[in-house]
């Protein structure tokens, strides 16, 4: 569905102005274009490049809720644990899906990555889900997890 279609909804597209679809559709994309700095932050070992991107006081819920990481510093350096100590061999998205609501933005997609640790090589899938605010011009990320997360030993080569 069309990101505008989302926002949208029922209203008739005859009563909205093509500069409020501009207004509204660019809106959107600005949580798009964050999440993809931060990705690209961890993707190209760079999780500091994250930082400008993350609230001061970001949570993580951890996987089924089993605790979390509060705190930027502390996110970021959940990254650079898993980038020093794992080499990513695969990595995809897909299915991602973006809600925005005023001030708010709910963003998630579905991943599959395929890393290796210095003991094992892993399978993990998954749903990230991302929440941002709004703050002035900028959109800023508050809140995350992962959801229906597996993961699965594989043999190394």
């Amino acid at each position: 569905m069309d990101d505008t279609v989302a926002i949208l909804g029922a209203i008739p597209s005859t009563i909205v102005s093509h500069a409020a679809l501009h207004v509204m559709t660019e809106h959107v994309a600005e949580p798009r274009h964050v999440l993809a700095a931060i990705t690209r932050a961890w993707r190209t070992l760079h999780p500091e490049e994250m930082t400008g991107h993350l609230h001061p006081d970001i949570t993580m819920a951890l996987p089924s809720f089993q605790g979390s990481v509060r705190g930027r510093e502390k996110l970021i350096e959940s990254f650079k644990e898993f980038c020093t100590n794992a080499r990513v061999l695969e990595y995809e998205e897909k299915d991602d899906s973006l809600d925005v609501v005023g001030n708010v933005a709910v963003a998630s997609f579905r991943f599959l990555m395929v890393y290796e640790r210095a003991a094992y090589r892993a399978r993990s899938t998954g749903r990230d889900l991302w929440v941002f605010e709004r703050h002035g011009d900028s959109w800023i990320a508050v809140w995350r997890t992962m959801s229906d997360l597996q993961e699965e030993r594989l043999r190394q080569p």
